[in-house]
């Protein structure tokens, strides 16, 4: 009698599914019983549990793309979602890659590889019972963003997977260079990612906060330079550029970043990015513009977002604004001074 035991059969079919990654439902829907699913991932064998019901369909080392597939995997069939009251079901959870795997994914040079990260990040809903094993590394959310598709691959934005990845560093410097990068690369605005890290409470960590501030300076000078290039290339008048305004004799009105004076326009950008304490309807920027359009002078809000990804419409609005002078009560005269 032969004990020998018996091979597993090869699954051929298996080779035409385009991955290599699959969980255990999956690998049973596709025929291959639990029995075999164990020999194959015997020590030496050909297949391998990457992470709990997720399988590698070979011996070697995953690939990033397989390492990201397999985290999306496990967070999306792992684990019971606790149901909330006037919460819609679904039968397939949302999950996105986040964090610096996610930045990697933009591109961020600052970012390591994602085949050294030693985790991928996965962003769930917070009421998904998961646990963080292996490279899988679970971030929980009340609200979670859309998500981008990049490579394929559904992913925070850039401002949340900022937030994320910050969470997890204590280097000043790289946590400094993470924001630059967001800001200068065009990835998005820097209120954005501030929003972000209020809202992941992080703005109480000194390292944090000293980087935000050197953000804000970033993002205001980025701003600055499309406003500059919007107003020449599209043939506006050239207005005063960064001034203060004061009554004659009167008090100080306000800083601005453009002012047209013979139009009895101003305009300034707007990069807040307010803090939970804050009272947006009843910050100095409001009560600023409010004065001065009391004094005549109508004030164009311009926004760091709309000189970036629609500078065309920008420049409408301030021609517009320009245009709209001759038709309104002269302004009050103010004095406009270097700032």
């Amino acid at each position: 009698m032969n004990d020998t035991p018996l091979s597993p059969l090869p699954l051929h079919h298996l080779s035409g599914l385009g991955t290599r990654v699959l969980t255990s439902r999956q690998l049973r829907e596709h025929g291959v019983p639990a029995a075999e699913l164990t020999e194959r991932c015997r020590p030496g064998g050909c297949w391998q549990q990457v992470l709990p019901g997720v399988y590698l369909l070979h011996p070697g080392p995953p690939t990033s793309e397989e390492r990201l597939r397999a985290a999306l995997l496990y967070a999306t069939h792992r684990g019971p979602t606790v149901p909330q009251q006037g919460a819609p079901s679904t039968d397939v959870p949302a999950v996105m890659i986040t964090g610096l795997a996610a930045l990697a994914l933009y591109g961020f040079s600052e970012t390591p590889p994602l085949l050294v990260l030693d985790r991928i990040e996965v962003l769930v809903a917070r009421t998904r019972r998961l646990r963080s094993t292996g490279f899988a590394q679970i971030v929980r959310a009340a609200d979670l963003p859309a998500p981008q598709e990049v490579t394929g691959v559904p992913t925070a934005p850039v401002p949340r997977a900022v937030a994320d990845a910050v969470a997890g560093l204590s280097d000043a410097a790289a946590v400094r260079r993470l924001l630059t990068e967001a800001v200068r690369g065009g990835h998005c605005e820097a209120a954005a990612v501030v929003r972000e890290l209020s809202r992941a409470r992080l703005l109480t960590r000194p390292h944090v906060v000293d980087a935000v501030d050197t953000l804000l300076a970033e993002g205001r000078a980025l701003a600055e330079q499309r406003l500059y290039a919007v107003v020449r290339e599209h043939g506006l008048p050239e207005p005063l550029w960064n001034v203060d305004l004061r009554l004659p004799g009167g008090p100080h009105l306000g800083g601005v970043d453009a002012f047209w004076p013979e139009h009895g326009v101003a305009l300034e950008i707007d990069t807040r990015a307010p803090r939970p304490e804050e009272d947006p309807l009843h910050s100095a920027f409001d009560h600023k513009r409010e004065h001065l359009e009391r004094l005549g002078i109508t004030v164009v809000r311009c926004l760091p977002r709309t000189l970036r990804e629609a500078p065309d419409q920008q420049a409408a609005v301030i021609r517009t604004a320009l245009m709209a002078a001759p038709e309104r009560e002269p302004s009050a005269y103010v004095v406009a001074l270097p700032r």
